[in-house]
């Protein structure tokens, strides 16, 4: 590699994959691999530049160039030498996109309108990822990650959203109790989710507005949110399951509700 540019360009990689704290204080996300980056390419997103190992993904490489972004070209095998993102196995192409300029006010705004997911504690970047990707696919209008929440611009999150981060409104931030109240202050119906507690969903209309309040993978919704809640909802289980995984019980909820919002049309 070339004496300081290179190295230090790849390195600088390394860190926005790594640490959360360097992605927002610079206010940007590494985007990895030749399917995201096109992907992000063609969305919204601001992409400040792609970074490609030589003789690798040209189609690619030309749509950039053509969109105005500045293509870094890197010696073969840099990106996984130095470790710049956190996969075993790289595919030789990063982007550094921009993060969205929103703020917990958008994601109240959105849930006055829409179906919000308003996650408290989510912990796993896997599970926070799928959300977003079946936010995009059941018609959810944005997913609010609140204080304490995994980061939803860390690159597992963004892998496992398969490009849907480019097209979901994703807000980071928010005191939950202080979200639900200014929902709640806006008219907008917050319902808890939990394994038991409260009706089915399919006993629950969800035609309207209404935030869905997720929380915790292992422990659930923090005890003191209770009064912040118009209510609750779960899945019914059959046989001795406890609990369902925490994305898989939103996108049944969700799904349900675009179900008997097309049935009202």
């Amino acid at each position: 590699m070339k004496a300081g540019g290179d190295r230090a360009a790849v390195e600088h990689l390394r860190e926005l994959a790594r640490r959360r704290t360097v992605r927002e204080e610079e206010r940007r996300y590494l985007v990895d691999g030749p399917i995201l980056v096109a992907s992000a390419l063609r969305s919204d997103a601001l992409v400040h530049g792609v970074y490609v190992e030589v003789g690798r993904h040209e189609a690619i490489v030309d749509e950039a160039s053509a969109a105005g972004v500045r293509v870094h070209v890197l010696p073969p095998g840099a990106i996984a030498r130095f470790k710049a993102t956190d996969v075993v196995t790289p595919q030789g192409i990063v982007a550094v996109t921009a993060m969205p300029d929103t703020r917990v006010s958008d994601a109240v705004d959105a849930a006055e309108s829409g179906v919000v997911l308003v996650l408290c504690g989510l912990s796993d970047p896997g599970n926070a990822g799928t959300m977003l990707r079946m936010a995009e696919a059941s018609g959810v209008s944005g997913v609010l990650f609140c204080d304490g929440s995994v980061d939803p611009f860390a690159p597992k999150c963004v892998r496992a959203s398969a490009g849907s981060i480019f097209h979901v409104l994703v807000v980071s931030g928010g005191v939950p109790v202080q979200v639900l109240e200014a929902m709640g202050g806006r008219g907008v119906q917050r319902l808890g989710t939990d394994a038991r507690r409260g009706k089915p969903y399919d006993e629950v209309d969800l035609t309207g507005s209404f935030a869905l309040v997720l929380g915790n993978e292992s422990h659930g919704l923090p005890p003191e949110l209770a009064d912040h809640l118009d209510g609750w909802v779960h899945v019914p289980m059959a046989g001795d399951v406890e609990s369902l995984n925490v994305a898989m019980a939103a996108s049944v909820i969700c799904f349900d509700a675009a179900r008997q919002r097309r049935g009202v049309r």
